[in-house]
């Protein structure tokens, strides 16, 4: 029996956009980018990185079989599942962490439309996620950010120790699935994985992010990923 590679590597992506703030029929995830779908690229990344054991996809029950065409025509070899979403992005996330072959010793959950990350960063959060047990990237923030209650504002942050954090995020495989667990008894819906993370008390390490991995929500968006390709 061949010996079980140590720290495997397994990536859940997660395509669930129905593509509203862009004004179009097509949801982001398939619009074109540099001539190919914009998962085409998210995917292709983790597809060809050394580090990446497995990939499952994750899409909505009307986007299977495009989805399934769009990997069987890039010939990806590590996508072993395109699987069906749930109603939130959440629910989505977890029914990808079920679908591995092999229960990955670290995942990373990454935006399908984020299609601009880069080797290295998806090479650190991998280094991170094995040392700390939870990682994420993250960029500084350059406007000056401000609490606001009843139309007026009642602190201004720090934002020197502020951070917009970005995909991928990475874990140890048995910490996130415990992560959903705990927020499914308790019907807690959280904004990204760290924060199912955060509820368990586990620290998070913030490590360098990329100004160029933008996740495409809008036109703009699209045309600024262009240029930057």
């Amino acid at each position: 029996m061949a010996k079980r590679k140590t720290h495997r590597v397994g990536v859940v992506i997660p395509a669930g956009g129905r593509g509203r703030r862009m004004g179009s029929d097509v949801p982001k995830q398939f619009m074109l980018l540099a001539g190919k779908p914009v998962l085409y690229h998210s995917i292709r990344v983790f597809d060809i990185h050394p580090l990446v054991d497995e990939i499952v996809v994750v899409v909505p029950d009307n986007q299977v079989m495009v989805a399934e065409r769009l990997v069987a025509n890039a010939r990806f070899k590590k996508v072993s599942h395109v699987v069906v979403g749930g109603t939130e992005r959440q629910f989505s996330v977890r029914n990808g962490l079920l679908a591995f072959d092999e229960a990955p010793d670290i995942v990373l959950v990454h935006d399908a439309v984020r299609p601009l990350v880069s080797r290295d960063v998806i090479t650190t959060i991998i280094d991170a996620s094995r040392k700390y047990k939870a990682a994420v990237v993250g960029v500084p923030v350059k406007d000056t950010i401000k609490l606001e209650s009843d139309g007026f504002y009642r602190k201004t942050l720090d934002r020197s120790r502020l951070r917009a954090v970005q995909t991928p995020q990475g874990f140890r495989y048995e910490i996130l699935m415990r992560a959903h667990l705990a927020a499914q008894r308790s019907a807690f819906l959280g904004t990204d994985e760290s924060s199912l993370v955060e509820r368990l008390r586990i620290p998070v390490k913030v490590v360098p992010g990329d100004p160029k991995n933008i996740k495409i929500t809008t036109k703009d968006d699209l045309k600024f990923a262009e240029f930057l390709l």
